[in-house]
């Protein structure tokens, strides 16, 4: 009997809006599986997005929702987990929503250890706005706005995460689905900043533009260059050029910031009483 996930969707809200081949179904089907295993209580979870073709997801998911003002999704989040530390608290962000525009609230939440969990829906692109380049564009590759390739180096949102001081950060792709559900469940059990970089195809301009022309050969893409972690381990940089590693690659703890917040309003609480 197959699995029903019926009750985690707004079925009213579908079909979605996707184009044809989008990886962004699979990536919020992983989300979907990895709270089902988990057994999180939905009245008890929130998912907040931003502006961009991953922010439609929150419209198809059975939660408390918000979908807010481009890049600021992790602020509305900071301040949902604040004022409500025992809240599940997903964000679903894109290329420019994380990266361009919200970047700073990305390194910032890192930085403070707040329990999120940032899942970043990664298709090299701006895809709801005809295809501009983003800061996740390979280098060299096709853009509307990069016509003779991109000449700009792209982030790497992990490292970027992990140099700000994220004590979660893992990567997988579309083309890994049951590794992405995984790598998201371990994320939301995470006590702190947990963030994931979803690879997800966008055949519609990213694939046509880079000769990837139908969905299966952006998903063969993502199969030929990725690495499993324990290998990456042991290749040399040139042996890793072009190429990225998935899995789970980093995993610390340091003090969570609603934690530490309630630690300090007790204290104070207590000096008041004396």
């Amino acid at each position: 009997m197959a699995l029903s996930l019926d009750k985690y969707l707004r079925m009213s809200k579908l079909p979605h809006i996707w184009c044809p081949g989008c990886g962004h179904g699979i990536v919020t089907q992983a989300i979907v599986r990895a709270i089902d295993e988990l057994g999180l209580d939905t009245d008890k979870t929130v998912v907040v997005s931003g502006i961009g073709c991953s922010a439609r997801a929150p419209g198809y998911l059975h939660f408390d929702t918000l979908h807010t003002t481009h890049g600021r999704a992790i602020a509305f989040a900071t301040g949902i987990k604040m004022a409500k530390p025992e809240l599940n608290v997903i964000i679903i962000t894109g290329d420019g929503d994380a990266a361009a525009i919200g970047g700073n609230h990305l390194i910032h939440a890192a930085r403070r250890n707040l329990d999120l969990t940032v899942i970043c829906f990664d298709n090299n692109i701006y895809g709801m706005t005809s295809g501009q380049y983003s800061p996740l564009t390979p280098q060299g590759s096709y853009a509307t706005t990069s016509p003779y390739g991109m000449l700009e180096k792209p982030f790497d949102l992990c490292n970027l995460v992990m140099g700000a001081g994220g004590t979660f950060a893992a990567r997988s792709t579309t083309y890994h689905a049951r590794q992405l559900t995984n790598v998201i469940k371990e994320a939301i059990s995470h006590k702190g900043f947990a963030f994931v970089d979803a690879l997800s195809q966008c055949p519609t301009y990213f694939g046509r533009r880079n000769k990837l022309r139908t969905p299966l050969d952006m998903m063969n893409w993502f199969k030929d260059r990725s690495v499993p972690l324990r290998a990456w381990s042991k290749m040399s940089p040139e042996e890793q050029e072009g190429k990225f590693p998935v899995g789970v690659l980093t995993k610390t703890q340091a003090p969570e910031l609603t934690e530490v917040y309630a630690q300090l309003v007790e204290k104070l609480q207590q000096r008041g009483e004396d």
